[in-house]
């Protein structure tokens, strides 16, 4: 037997999520983007069942890639859900690095529960990379937007190992800090 708990709020969620990114791929993937979010929700999954960060997981990229604003996820989802996303979103007209540094800044005085739905979204991040890595080496850093390249992503996941070591004792958090390692050794 399967036991019931209400997933009411995450349901919704799949589903805004599923309808927000409909068509869009994932850069230079060649697949659906909503794979992303829906990765990071399963990751999240791994360090609670609250279902207000499993639904914050899922929309982490609402705002920032679609035309969804965090006013209309806060009148549908409530203003948890909506702050837990706005925390994850870059701003628009943000530089590379200004962006990294506030999510950096957050991140160090952000609350354990924020600290989980970012996990969810930079391992899934680090996953992909690690993939891409191994199959393209250096040409990988080509396809994205920092300015110093490799360097540049060292710097920001070396960093979030770190800020986010408050989830040490997760299994997420090892394989995301074995990966960090794997592609960038000290």
């Amino acid at each position: 037997f399967l036991t019931k708990m209400d997933t009411s709020l995450l349901d919704k969620a799949i589903h805004f999520a599923v309808d927000a990114h409909q068509g869009a791929e994932r850069r230079g993937k060649g697949f659906p983007y909503i794979l992303h979010p829906l990765e990071a929700v399963a990751i999240v999954s791994t360090m609670t069942s609250d279902q207000t960060l499993l639904a914050a997981a899922v929309l982490h990229d609402v705002v920032e890639d679609t035309p969804v604003t965090l006013a209309q996820l806060r009148d549908i989802f409530g203003a948890e859900v909506a702050d837990l996303v706005a925390t994850e979103s870059h701003k628009p007209g943000e530089g590379w690095r200004e962006s990294r540094e506030r999510t950096m800044a957050a991140l160090r005085t952000a609350t354990r529960t924020y600290k989980i739905v970012a996990l969810g979204d930079k391992l899934s991040n680090m996953r992909a990379i690690a993939r891409d890595y191994r199959e393209l080496g250096n040409q990988l850093w080509q396809r994205f937007n920092a300015p110093n390249g490799a360097d540049d992503y060292a710097w920001y996941y070396r960093s979030l190992v770190a800020t986010l070591y408050e989830l040490h004792d997760t299994e997420a958090h090892q394989e995301f800090a074995r990966l960090v390692q794997e592609i960038f050794p000290d």
